[in-house]
C-alpha cells in the first residue's frame, strides 16, 4: 500500500484539531463536571484526554484509509465530516451550556452518524470501517455518562 503523506497529515491533522479546539474551549466546563454527582463507573478525569487523543487518531486514520484507498470516497468522508462537527460540538454543550439534556440527545444523533460512518468506511476499506469501531463504544460509554449526569444533577 502506497502512503500519501499529505493525505495522512490532513486525515489525522483534521480530527486532532476537532478535538484540540474542543478541549481547549470547555477548560472551564471541565472543572465544573469535577462538582457534579456522577455515575459509579465514571472513569479518573486524567483518562479522558487520553482515551480521545487515542480516537481521534484512529478516526483519522480511518478517514486517511477512506481518501486514499476507497473507491468513491465522497460520501463516506462527507458524512464523517458532519459527524466530527456533531463530536465538535457535544463537548460545548455539555460541560460549557450544562444542557445534560440536550447533550445527551445530541449524542444519540452523533452515535447514529458514527454507525452510518462505519457502515461507509467499511464499504470503502474493511481496516477503516474497524478502526471506528472503539470511537463507537466509547461513544456508548459516553451516552451512559452523559444520561447518568443528567439524571443525578
Amino acid at each position: 500500500m502506497r502512503i500519501y503523506a499529505k493525505k495522512l497529515v490532513v486525515s489525522l491533522l483534521a480530527s486532532l484539531l476537532t478535538g484540540a479546539l474542543a478541549a481547549l474551549l470547555i477548560r472551564e466546563g471541565v472543572q465544573t463536571y469535577g462538582l457534579l454527582e456522577k455515575p459509579a463507573l465514571s472513569p479518573p478525569a486524567g483518562l479522558f484526554p487520553i482515551v480521545w487523543t487515542i480516537l481521534y487518531l484512529l478516526m483519522g486514520v480511518a478517514a486517511y484509509l477512506v481518501w486514499a484507498e476507497g473507491k468513491s470516497p465522497r460520501i463516506a468522508l462527507i458524512v464523517y465530516a458532519v459527524q466530527l462537527v456533531f463530536n465538535f460540538i457535544w463537548p460545548l454543550l455539555f460541560f460549557n451550556a450544562q444542557a445534560y439534556g440536550v447533550a445527551f440527545f445530541w449524542l444519540l444523533v452523533l452515535w447514529l452518524l458514527v454507525v452510518a460512518t462505519i457502515i461507509l468506511f467499511f464499504r470503502q476499506n474493511k481496516a477503516a470501517g474497524f478502526l471506528m469501531l472503539p470511537y463507537l463504544l466509547w461513544l456508548t460509554f459516553a451516552a451512559y455518562l452523559n444520561y447518568a449526569v443528567w439524571m443525578l444533577n
